[in-house]
């Protein structure tokens, strides 16, 4: 092992951080702490029964979109719509929800209405965002539970592309709601926001190369990047570079980037037409009299309308600010611009000599013209040569940026739900792209086509190790967060998962090659299962017990050309506890890592306890390592992990000053026992996790710990299956 204390994706400062950084505790003390009454998550107000697929086909789609169609011109004077249109608001909503997507670790994204919670309510760039919320809350309402604010949001912002002519390729409902904030995200650790005037999470002239871990933005509370430019210094080249490195993190390329960018700008405008100081609190830390309104203005005229305040950019980017137009690079590309100050004291670009024509209507009054703006964000679309390049093919080739707008808003506002197979709804498209992961249906095998490729696997020189180990290298790269991974697919035998380090790809291609020539019309994907299948049921036997672990086949096999090997690089564990493998240290330590691994998975403390348990008594540590192996009878499914783990007769001490590994020493003979890494020790050092695993180290919990890891397992092993639910 090699000491390098870089974060889990290879930068960052290398001092310790915690795995979750701040969290809203941090942020408002004084918030109620409802969770004291959910200690195992929040509780679902629909019930456990509660299907919304099942709900969702009870919704009149067509009146649900006629009334947010309705909506967009339905101006609130307690929240009064820019040019009489909500449109461009909704984009915004949209936009922001799905926008906290990042592919380091399939968090953020849109699919479980995290908007409506702290800290995402409370974000300076989600600032207003609070309204647009309550101004949906009377269609919710009308629909309850047939459409999830999850898919709300979204589809609020495709309906607003529709109404001011946009392109929009499709929607895909199917995002359940949660009922409280996801806590295990690591958002950050600064202490301050990025409206504060503090320095930005890396240096701003060496860019995002450092960039902590799975984090996309520069400053805590930033979707993408600082409109004004990195840090507040309005350099269109350094915000080209940062884009370009925040977009790619969230599976944006350069041309998608561009896209976005100006379509998402060809609509509305930003706000800064009056004094930021005078903002009250974000939502999260609003008091009770605001019902969750944040923001609210101390001016005499109340801070709505025309003299709102949000970015503190002010103006529109285009002379058209309700229509889809081509109008955004003709301005863009055909004019000089100047940097000026907005009202709220923004940093901002203004046209040199702006014709009256290509002037914007004022917001609150058609007849008054004023000049459009751009950012310090659009600017790096003129003047980096890559970006200008792509801004020029789309200004000439209206249809093509039509076409790029409208598949890169979808990929944004879908890329965490995962397989097309989670899609509801009559405007799912009938394309398959790239993105979504495609895997060819499956046939389920007969009974007798299984019985035979297990006595064929069984007679076959593979091992449990062999057998065991490479069905958790398919099964356990699933992410719950934006549904990636899994065994269906069998991925694990295509670029770049055969190649990983972690799957040693020598032992794979062996156990691989077998099981092709012994599978006969069963999917690969089905044998690597069916393959961990017997491998554990011999492991069961040889322990001295009868148990049947289950197994549903089905699955089918992905090909080279259906697997983006780029995106799924992203999937590749930087460490995994389960298989004792850390390659170099990390700034995370390493039994955060494992945590974060079985969040990830979906699993619970006992889950992940007896797993770890049973993997290790298995022999299915990387490479061989004994690190954990605490057992005399390798390759039977026995309790002597926990057991040996809770010896008192074994005294523990460091073998370096990493505190890597262990060593376990007789404390009467002083010879050496067991060696070990943080993975391991944390079991018995842990005190909640040492309840769980002092269950397992009982007398007569033997065989409970066996059922316990078969069906911990088969959760594993389905993951992914969305087809069984």
């Amino acid at each position: 092992m090699t000491a390098d204390t870089t974060c889990p994706m290879g930068h960052g400062d290398p001092s310790v951080r915690t795995l979750l950084g701040r969290q809203n505790k941090d942020w408002w003390p004084d918030a109620l702490a409802v969770d004291v009454l959910t200690p195992n998550g929040a509780a679902n107000p629909m019930g456990d029964d509660f299907s919304y697929a099942e709900a969702f086909k009870a919704l009149d789609y067509a009146a649900l979109k006629a009334d947010l169609t309705a909506l967009m011109t339905d101006s609130q004077p307690w929240w009064p719509a820019d040019y009489g249109h909500y449109g461009p608001f909704f984009i915004r909503m949209s936009w922001h929800a799905a926008g906290t997507y990042r592919t380091g670790d399939g968090r953020g994204g849109a699919n479980s209405g995290q908007q409506r919670f702290a800290p995402l309510n409370s974000w300076p760039d989600n600032g207003n965002l609070d309204k647009a919320r309550r101004l949906l809350w009377p269609i919710k309402q009308k629909y309850g539970q047939s459409i999830s604010w999850a898919d709300l949001f979204v589809l609020a912002g495709n309906v607003a592309i529709e109404s001011m002519g946009g392109p929009v390729f499709g929607f895909g409902a199917g995002r359940a709601d949660v009922y409280e904030p996801e806590k295990d995200i690591y958002w950050g650790d600064e202490d301050k926001w990025v409206n504060e005037g503090v320095q930005t999470r890396i240096d701003p002239e060496r860019g995002l190369e450092e960039l902590d871990g799975p984090l996309a933005a520069i400053q805590m509370g930033l979707i993408y990047v600082n409109p004004e430019g990195p840090g507040g210094n309005p350099d269109p080249l350094l915000s080209a570079r940062d884009m370009k490195a925040t977009f790619l993190r969230m599976a944006m390329d350069s041309e998608e980037t561009v896209a976005l960018t100006a379509g998402g700008h060809t609509f509305g405008k930003a706000h800064g037409n009056g004094d930021a100081s005078l903002l009250g609190k974000a939502p999260a830390g609003g008091d009770l009299g605001s019902l969750g309104f944040g923001w609210l203005s101390s001016a005499e005229h109340g801070g709505i309308g025309e003299h709102t305040v949000t970015s503190g950019i002010e103006g529109s980017w285009v002379n058209t600010p309700t229509t889809w137009s081509e109008n955004y690079f003709r301005l863009l590309l055909d004019y000089d611009y100047e940097l000026v100050h907005s009202p709220a004291g923004a940093q901002q670009w203004q046209p040199i000599n702006q014709k009256p024509e290509d002037m914007a209507p004022a917001a609150w009054d058609p007849e008054v013209k004023v000049p459009t703006m751009m950012t310090t964000a659009d600017m790096a679309l003129k003047l980096d040569p890559e970006f200008r390049a792509v801004s020029e093919k789309f200004r000439t080739d209206h249809q093509a940026f039509k076409d790029a707008f409208a598949r890169a808003w979808f990929k944004l506002t879908h890329r965490d739900m995962g397989p097309k197979v989670r899609y509801l709804g009559p405007e799912v498209p009938s394309e398959v792209l790239i993105w979504q992961d495609p895997v060819p249906a499956g046939q389920e095998p007969s009974a007798a086509d299984i019985a035979a490729v297990k006595a064929k696997i069984a007679s076959s020189p593979l091992t449990v190790r062999d057998l065991v180990k490479t069905a958790w290298a398919s099964a356990s790269t699933y992410r719950k967060s934006d549904h990636r991974g899994g065994a269906n697919g069998a991925r694990i035998a295509l670029a770049p998962q055969k190649d990983w380090d972690v799957n040693e790809p020598a032992m794979l291609a062996k156990v691989l090659e077998t099981l092709n020539g012994l599978r006969g019309s069963m999917s690969l994907a089905d044998a690597i299962v069916l393959g961990g299948v017997v491998g554990l049921e011999k492991a069961i036997l040889d322990a001295g017990f009868t148990v049947e672990v289950p197994f549903i086949g089905g699955r089918g096999d992905a090909t080279q050309d259906q697997t983006d090997v780029e995106s799924f690089h992203w999937l590749e564990p930087q460490a995994d506890g389960f298989r004792n493998y850390l390659p170099k240290k990390l700034r995370v330590k390493t039994e955060e890592m494992l945590l974060d691994r079985a969040s990830l998975l979906g699993l619970s403390a006992p889950e992940m306890t007896v797993l770890v348990g049973g993997l290790r008594v298995l022999g299915a540590n990387f490479g061989g390592r004994d690190h954990g192996h605490f057992t005399k009878r390798s390759g039977h499914l026995t309790n002597d992990f926990f057991v040996n783990l809770l010896d008192m007769t074994n005294a523990w001490k460091a073998s370096d000053e990493s505190e890597e590994e262990y060593v376990a020493t007789d404390r009467s003979s002083g010879g050496e026992r067991w060696r070990a890494s943080r993975a391991d020790l944390v079991f018995g050092s842990n005190s909640e996790l040492r309840a769980i695993a002092e269950v397992y180290a009982e007398k007569g919990h033997e065989m409970k710990f066996v059922k316990d890891f078969v069906a911990a397992w088969t959760k594993v092993m389905n993951a992914d299956r969305f087809d069984l639910a």
